[in-house]
């Protein structure tokens, strides 16, 4: 007998031994390919500007006026060289010495290595007080190092008491340059340290928030190294405003997803007493909501690929990628490190075994209080704040949301609106960035008749190659001869049987004035013209993100709607938690619409930020529902739905709020990167979703379903049931 008990007790040892292999080998597996992945994505962050570019025109739909003017613009320059406008303005008039002072410093700054082209003489303004001159530069450079040369080495050898400002499409793309700068450091360093604070304030552990950040930190550096290698592949066009809320929505998903399943393992930590076990548990409870919550913002953010606007239609896949990586690195990395860390991961608050008491916090905990007070007096709570969310909506029509100056896309200091302020004073605003119109040769005298009697045109040129510059004044009598007297006008290029005339703009070429001139420029061109430029650009831009908002919108609506059907296997309990959510939106937007009008007197918006908004809040907005709505049916199964909507409220409660208070303070560090756009998304969103989860989440939705009932559930078998 002795024999054989020590043979089964041996037999029974192997046994466990042979187990715990896979337990330790799986999660080490797991760990060492997510450590591969990062090591190769990290470096990758200071490298995404070799793969991204932030040009408009490369953003257009191909068919647009403006793209295609833009492509054929290269057939008809000798280069491909971005203009830099530099005002040189004084408070006293410029004397001849002067000028002479400036011309030798742009013959000097001709022969820098970032010049590429003839740099063109000064030309002084009507009035004395100012000089121009136009400085092409290389596209391949840096061009905010580009800028700064040119502008430091003319404002050295400039006279005394005159400055150098450096303006024009080279000057704006600088600033947006720079303005983009920290997106790789200081947007980061914000984001994760906002985050850490919370974690560590949530779960008040030396060790669990280390984890949870290495869980998000791991999925950006793999998703980094998706999207960067499709990038420089050409299948995906990167951007900085594309790039920023990339980090930004891997590192809050990804974060909410952990404390998700972190919350789901300490609650299995409870009742199991091995952590093997828990963690597995923690996994399959978890599972369905993560899957369902990302899918249904991937589906969201899928349908901007309809979008005409590829900053638009290319954030749609580039985004679904770092929610894939969210999502994976919350369902595989994560239950990694917990299953090698356990219940030490929590210390000092160590969950303990204690499956008698694993029910205490749903009866007396501050949720299970909140729970109780809305299913009092559930009719009065939802009415109450439905009415409350209703009001904010009313901001929306404060709104301007139909495009903004790029003068102001970034903000604080920028020397190259200043220039553009200095130019509008002393020249036509619209030099250096004239618009472009591509003519038939045989109606181009149409054309340029149009120019010509524009008001809102101060002069005309056009291509050919025989003129000293490249391009001859066009007056009413046709084509200016360059020379003495006797001299032949030069012959204009022809290039396909097209003729490329520019117009210099009376306004500001990102002005609402210099919008409505080439507008009605279009309507009155032969039918053959095109208009391009940087005007037509914004113009075209404006045009097709309305087009964007006025599509996506609806789709996003119905596709999230069916998600939400199969996953609730209900009709009601959906549509519900869509009105709640689109109302919540139209709240985020009204105060938005006030704050930025009347409080930060912005200059207005881009019509995409009402569509980013919608496809953000709406996307993400819906994951709590969804985290309330599956427990809520989970419980609803074995409790009846008026006990299940309060067990479930007071079990997500906590996981929720502190899910909500990540992801907003991920999205509001975006407003770090002195850009427009991103600020305003960073409020709408940030403001949006702590709105859905501290308002809709926690007392609309489960109020409505208390008062609606079992029929919330309808048409599925809950909805039948006698409790």
């Amino acid at each position: 007998m002795t024999k054989t008990g020590d043979a089964s007790a041996t037999r029974t040892r192997e046994r466990e031994r042979r187990a715990r292999w896979p337990r330790v080998l799986l999660p080490a597996l797991l760990i060492l390919v997510w450590l591969v992945g990062a090591s190769f994505g990290g470096p990758l962050f200071g490298k995404v500007s070799e793969v991204s570019s932030n040009d408009q025109t490369t953003y257009l739909p191909e068919s647009s006026d403006a793209t295609v003017v833009q492509e054929a613009q290269s057939d008809f320059a000798s280069s491909d060289a971005i203009p830099a406008v530099v005002v040189f303005s004084s408070e006293d008039e410029l004397t001849d010495d002067d000028i002479s002072e400036i011309s030798a410093g742009l013959e000097d700054v001709a022969d820098l290595a970032v010049v590429a082209g003839d740099v063109s003489p000064a030309i002084a303004s009507d009035d004395g007080l100012a000089a121009q001159a136009f400085v092409p530069l290389d596209p391949d450079a840096d061009l905010g190092d580009a800028v700064s040369e040119i502008g430091d080495e003319l404002q050295a050898g400039a006279p005394d008491g005159v400055e150098v400002l450096v303006t024009g499409p080279a000057g704006f793309t600088a600033d947006l340059a720079a303005g983009f700068a920290g997106i790789d450091g200081l947007l980061l360093g914000v984001a994760l340290g906002a985050v850490l604070v919370i974690l560590v304030l949530v779960y008040r552990s030396a060790l669990l928030p280390i984890i949870v950040l290495s869980t998000s930190l791991f999925a950006l550096c793999v998703a980094l190294l998706t999207v960067w290698w499709l990038a420089k592949a050409e299948v995906l066009l990167l951007s900085g405003q594309t790039q920023g809320i990339l980090f930004i929505l891997v590192i809050g998903a990804a974060t909410d997803y952990s404390l998700l399943l972190v919350a789901r393992f300490r609650e299995e930590l409870r009742v199991e007493k091995d952590r093997g076990a828990a963690v597995f548990r923690a996994v399959k409870g978890s599972f369905e909501p993560i899957i369902a919550s990302g899918g249904t913002v991937i589906a969201g953010l899928l349908c901007l690929l309809l979008s005409d606007l590829k900053s638009n239609s290319t954030l749609g896949p580039v985004a679904s990628i770092g929610i894939v990586f969210a999502m994976l690195a919350a369902l595989t990395f994560l239950p990694a490190l917990l299953l090698v860390f356990g219940r030490v991961s929590f210390w000092p608050r160590t969950p303990r075994f204690a499956p008698d008491a694993s029910g205490d916090e749903e009866r007396t905990g501050g949720w299970a209080r909140v729970a109780r007070a809305v299913q009092a007096r559930p009719r009065r709570v939802w009415i109450g704040t439905a009415v409350v969310l209703a009001i904010g909506c009313l901001g929306v029509t404060q709104l301007q949301a139909e495009g903004v100056p790029q003068s102001d896309l970034v903000l604080g200091a920028s020397e190259a609106r200043d220039g553009q302020e200095e130019l509008g004073e002393h020249f036509p605003a619209g030099s250096g960035s004239p618009a472009t119109v591509l003519a038939e040769e045989d109606t181009w005298e149409d054309a340029a008749d149009v120019l010509l009697d524009s008001e809102g045109v101060d002069s005309v040129t056009i291509s050919a190659a025989d003129a000293p510059s490249g391009s001859a004044t066009v007056t009413a009598d046709g084509v200016q001869a360059m020379g003495p007297p006797g001299t032949p006008a030069p012959e204009p290029t022809v290039v396909d049987g097209r003729v490329l005339l520019q117009a210099t703009l009376t306004d500001a070429a990102d002005s609402s004035a210099a919008a409505d001139t080439v507008r009605s420029l279009r309507d009155e061109m032969p039918d053959s013209a095109l208009v391009g430029g940087v005007t037509a650009t914004a113009i075209d831009t404006n045009d097709a993100s309305i087009h964007d908002r006025n599509l996506i919108i609806p789709v996003v609506l119905v596709v999230i709607l069916v998600i939400l059907m199969l996953l609730l296997r209900a009709v009601v309990a959906p549509l519900i938690l869509m009105a709640t959510t689109v109302l919540s939106f139209g709240t985020a937007m009204g105060v938005a619409g006030v704050l930025f009008t009347h409080v930060l007197g912005f200059p207005g918006a881009d019509p995409a930020v009402p569509l980013f908004g919608f496809v953000f809040l709406v996307a993400l907005g819906i994951d709590y529902n969804i985290f309330l709505m599956t427990r809520v049916r989970e419980e609803t199964l074995v409790h009846g739905t008026h006990e299940g909507i309060r067990r479930g409220l007071t079990v997500t409660g906590g996981v929720i709020t502190s899910a909500g208070i990540v992801l907003a303070a991920t999205f509001a560090a975006l407003s770090v990167i002195p850009i427009l756009f991103l600020v305003q998304i960073a409020f709408i969103v940030a403001f949006g979703v702590l709105l859905d989860t501290f308002v809709v989440r926690t007392l609309l939705v489960p109020a409505l379903a208390t008062d609606i009932g079992r029929a919330i559930w309808w048409p599925s078998q809950l909805a039948r049931r006698a409790r």
